[in-house]
């Protein structure tokens, strides 16, 4: 039996075939806890993202568990609810379950974290971040560039007046660096992004909704909002709606993420496809490497795509000459639904 659980291709077909159904009969099922203490191994890997109720992290566990699975591993999930203490007690969990890698999403997380799996000589990856000379392993894109990238389309579009609804950014490097994105680009063309044009609040459609009439109330309203993930830009869309001003003749919207949802809505939403599912195979791809001591990159671009859709248009009454539209790369689906 130990060989055809094994060894099978040690074991002629017949006898497998026969020892197989034995095992079938009598329900056998392998230990594997006691093959992990024979074997030192657990084939196991561990992942913890910051919720489960947005679906752009399913996808990022599923193409990472397929993944794992063509390389012989298992996979165990945690969430920390975006917050960093909650992250390092639910890495920690991980590991005395004998997690032999490491997936995390972002870059920033406790000190204490990064020692103590650099300890154990746990391999870890950060996803949905990618700096090519960063300290720590990272399969994902530059959130600043990305976010640069959304503010250069709009300008292009004539805008000058901008609103940003984000998640908050305090001890969550995405949406810090998608927020730093925008006000670097208008920097550039000598504009500015106040404070009181940036609204913070956890990813829910109630926080775009109130983000949408927080912006709307300012003394110069602006012309185009950038929110941090598509559930926030659909909220704002709602509440777009809510108040009579339309989408995109009076202000364009543009979500990130390019949730299912996102195409669906009346007017489908301009947003930046994020690759999530290849993100996940790729940090399978390199933990399952690193584990067999094979040589990888540590460093892995993933580049995402901005979808142009219905919610973005010209700016209404546009001041000066637009700059041209370049960097992240555009897909228009302008009549999409």
């Amino acid at each position: 039996m130990s060989r055809v659980l094994n060894q099978p291709d040690l074991v002629k077909p017949a006898l497998r075939a026969r020892v197989q159904e034995a095992m079938r009969e009598l329900g056998y099922v392998p230990n594997s806890a006691a093959r992990a203490l024979r074997s030192r191994r657990t084939h196991i890997m561990g992942i913890v993202i910051p919720t489960l109720d947005y679906a752009i992290y399913a996808r990022l566990v599923e193409g990472l568990q397929r993944r794992l699975l063509h390389h012989g591993y298992s996979l165990l999930v945690a969430t920390s609810e975006y917050d960093l203490p909650a992250e390092e007690d639910r890495a920690r969990l991980l590991i005395e379950r004998g997690v032999e890698g490491l997936v995390l999403v972002g870059d920033t997380h406790h000190a204490e974290l990064y020692e103590h799996l650099e300890a154990g000589g746990i391999p870890y990856v950060n996803t949905y971040v990618y700096r090519a000379d960063g300290l720590h392993p990272c399969v994902g894109f530059d959130n600043r560039r990305v976010s640069a990238d959304v503010t250069r389309f709009l300008l292009s579009l004539g805008h000058r007046a901008f609103g940003v609804i984000s998640a908050p950014t305090a001890g969550n490097d995405r949406a810090s660096e998608r927020v730093a994105g925008v006000r670097a680009m208008l920097e550039e063309h000598g504009l500015a992004l106040g404070g009181d044009a940036v609204y913070e609040r956890p990813y829910a459609i109630a926080s775009g909704r109130e983000g949408f009439r927080y912006l709307m109330q300012a003394r110069v309203p602006p012309t185009a909002i950038v929110c941090g993930n598509d559930v926030l830009a659909i909220g704002a869309l709602i509440e777009a709606r809510a108040m009579g001003v339309r989408v995109p003749e009076q202000v364009s919207i543009v979500g990130f993420d390019n949730l299912e949802m996102a195409a669906n809505v009346d007017p489908p939403l301009t947003t930046v496809d994020v690759p999530a599912t290849e993100m996940g195979e790729r940090a399978a791809d390199f933990l399952a490497a690193r584990v067999a001591h094979e040589s990888v990159l540590r460093s892995v671009p993933i580049e995402p795509t901005l979808i142009a859709r219905r919610t973005t248009g010209p700016a209404p009454h546009a001041v000066g000459p637009a700059p041209a539209a370049r960097g992240l790369r555009a897909r228009s689906r302008a009549n999409a639904r």
